[in-house]
């Protein structure tokens, strides 16, 4: 599931962070450029302009009728973070408060549907 910043650097993908008019990329191997920071994790940083494409991507899904963001899966259960704006929802589906106004839930796997990937 994937959450977060991606760069696109000469067709390939990485993870990467946004640092001012630079991106650090990040690699599970090592390659040109990339310096290694701890075990089967390799950085390089480079100017916005050297990228291919820079963008934000999040996984969604729908459970139980309603609309959720993935944030990780263990096993056979994916966490789960609510995108509506239904109060009523939030105690039906026995939702978890996280923060104000968010709310999470592990929820089994054969019950979520259309995961999807939304590119910000």
């Amino acid at each position: 599931m994937r959450d977060g910043y991606i760069a696109r650097w000469k067709g390939v993908e990485y993870d990467s962070s946004p640092d001012g008019m630079h991106v650090r990329l990040y690699s599970p191997t090592p390659g040109e450029g990339f310096v290694q920071i701890e075990e089967n994790r390799y950085r390089r940083g480079l100017p916005l302009e050297e990228l291919d494409d820079f963008f934000y991507v999040r996984t969604t899904a729908r459970w139980r009728g309603e609309s959720f963001y993935v944030l990780g899966e263990n096993g056979n259960w994916m966490r789960l973070e609510y995108t509506g704006n239904d109060p009523n929802a939030v105690g039906i589906l026995g939702l978890e408060t996280y923060d104000v106004g968010v709310y999470q839930v592990w929820a089994p796997r054969e019950e979520i549907t259309d995961i999807a990937e939304e590119y910000i």
